[in-house]
């Protein structure tokens, strides 16, 4: 059965670029300063406030994949590191890259990928009118999508939903975090044109997943 990691990267939009009722709606509940900065540094979280700059995907038994990115402004040719193919263009081209690629394999990985990566993905695809070729939303329990944190924290019996990282430090797996970038820095990043470090990030990402993946896979999953 062939499969795949994949794992997104997101930036949202400039706040005073929205209208000032879109504005005003996202500041509703937001009654102290710190609310409202909080509020304008969540917008990478939702598909409605933000866009994908970045899709990784890895195949957990080659090791090989590749990182679709946007670079706006940088016409940077494709090349490739350590097994991993790196394309750049537009949203609309990263999505239809991805969807291209994920239909040719029968099963998929993710990192909270139930909550955020497949619901953020349909969404953009949607408002970039680009075709789904994958159902990214199955049944939970069918083995057709293998959320690990669904996994690690058994559907929910366990409260807290730990990060990433946190994984990764338990079980000794380098986490992406470790060269000195975090998700809450991407929208900075992007900013900066450090277009190739967001790209090396995601790739960072697929391989803590897989190596979190393989963990799970050989010493927590259940198999008769």
């Amino acid at each position: 059965m062939s499969r795949v990691i994949f794992d997104i990267e997101t930036v949202g939009k400039d706040f005073d670029s929205l209208d000032p009722s879109t504005q005003e709606y996202l500041l509703k509940w937001a009654e102290t300063d710190e609310d409202e900065q909080k509020v304008k540094e969540s917008l990478s979280f939702y598909p409605l406030t933000g866009e994908i700059i970045s899709i990784g995907m890895l195949n957990p038994d080659t090791n090989k994949g590749a990182v679709y990115f946007q670079a706006p402004g940088d016409p940077l040719l494709p090349f490739e590191e350590d097994g991993i193919r790196f394309e750049c263009g537009t949203e609309k081209e990263v999505l239809e890259k991805f969807w291209n690629t994920i239909k040719a394999y029968d099963s998929f990985i993710t990192f909270n990928g139930r909550s955020f990566d497949c619901p953020f993905i349909i969404i953009r695809s949607a408002v970039n009118k680009v075709k789904s070729t994958r159902d990214l939303m199955p049944n939970r329990y069918n083995g057709a999508h293998i959320d690990i944190l669904d996994q690690l924290t058994f559907y929910g019996a366990t409260k807290r939903r730990f990060s990433l990282d946190m994984w990764c430090k338990t079980f000794n797996i380098k986490s992406p975090k470790a060269d000195g970038i975090t998700g809450y820095e991407v929208g900075d990043l992007f900013r900066a044109k450090r277009h190739v470090d967001i790209a090396r990030y995601c790739a960072g990402d697929l391989r803590a997943t897989r190596e979190l993946f393989l963990i799970w896979e050989s010493h927590i999953k259940f198999s008769k």
